[in-house]
C-alpha cells in the first residue's frame, strides 16, 4: 500500500506522527450527479459511487480525495485506501458546512447497517464499533483482509480527536 502523499506517511507504519485530516489531492474528472438526503442536487452526472445509512437517513455521493473542496460537496474517499476489496476509508464534515453528511454518525451503534455502492455493485456492512481516536492514529486506515468500511469525521470542540466508525461486510 502506498503512503499518504500529502504528509508522506506510510500506512504500514502507523506509529509515525501524522495527523488524520483533510488535505489530499483530488481527481475532478467525470463529473456526475446524485440527489442527497436533503434533496440538494450535486453537480455530478450519473454517480454510481455513494453511501447509504438508513438509521441516520443518509444517502450521499462519494468523490475521490479528502480536501475541503471535495468534502464541501461529497463524502471524500481516502485515495490510498481501497474502493471495493479490503478497507474502504471515507471522510465527511459533520457540522459547520453546507453538506454535513456525517453529522449523525455519532448515533451509529454495533449492528447498524451501512450500504456502499460502487460502479453498479452494492455491498452491505454492519457497524462493529464507533469510537473516538487520536488524530495521529492512522491504524484505522490500514488495509484489512476482510472487507471493511471506515468512516472518519471530526469530534466537536476536540481538534486532536476524530470519530471512527468501523463496519465489516455482512456475511449471509
Amino acid at each position: 500500500m502506498t503512503g499518504i502523499n500529502a504528509s508522506h506517511i506510510d500506512l504500514k507504519f502507523p506509529s509515525q506522527k501524522a495527523i488524520l485530516k483533510a488535505g489530499f489531492s483530488v481527481n475532478t474528472e467525470n463529473q456526475k450527479s446524485i440527489v442527497t438526503t436533503n434533496s440538494k442536487l450535486i453537480t455530478k452526472e450519473d454517480n454510481n459511487w455513494y453511501l447509504e445509512i438508513p438509521k441516520i437517513n443518509l444517502k450521499a455521493p462519494i468523490e475521490e480525495g479528502t480536501t475541503k473542496e471535495v468534502m464541501d460537496q461529497f463524502i471524500g474517499h481516502f485515495e490510498e485506501s481501497k474502493t471495493w476489496i479490503g478497507n474502504v476509508c471515507l471522510a465527511a464534515h459533520n457540522r459547520g458546512y453546507e453538506n454535513n453528511y456525517f453529522a449523525e454518525v455519532k448515533h451509529l451503534k454495533q449492528g447498524d447497517n451501512i450500504f456502499y455502492f460502487y460502479q453498479g455493485e452494492q455491498r452491505e456492512y454492519v457497524v462493529e464499533k464507533n469510537n473516538i481516536i487520536q488524530d495521529t492514529d492512522l491504524t484505522c486506515l490500514e488495509d484489512t483482509e476482510e472487507n471493511s468500511l471506515t468512516l472518519i469525521t471530526c469530534v466537536e470542540n476536540e481538534p486532536n480527536y476524530r470519530r471512527c466508525v468501523k463496519a465489516i461486510e455482512k456475511r449471509e
